[in-house]
């Protein structure tokens, strides 16, 4: 049988409802020992509770999506933040040019 790999990607982006967490409870559960699923987010796991508030499912969850799961924790700058503050220097360089100043 061959396994599919599902992607969420950015979890923790936007607050979900309690029926929100449910569902993803449900997919992951239902996945969980079966296929793969691979979960991007900017939280850590300390902050799903802002993630999914009121939801009484996080703990599973988490517990589910961590049970034999291999953990990628990248640091450091946001990549889309430094091509924003590469473009936002390169307009500001392109405009003193543009009106001679040194």
């Amino acid at each position: 049988m061959a396994k599919s790999l599902l992607v969420i990607d950015e979890v923790g982006y936007l607050s979900y409802s309690n029926r929100h967490a449910d569902l993803l409870f449900e997919l992951i559960s239902r996945r969980h020992e079966k296929k793969s699923t691979l979960i991007t987010t900017n939280k850590s796991f300390a902050e799903w509770s802002e993630v999914f508030p009121n939801a009484a499912c996080v703990v599973a969850l988490i517990d589910r999506l961590v049970h034999h799961a291999e953990i990628i924790a990248l640091k450091g700058e946001s990549w889309r933040h430094k091509e924003a503050q590469e473009r936002a220097a390169a307009r500001t360089t392109q405009r003193k040019s543009a009106r001679g100043a040194p």
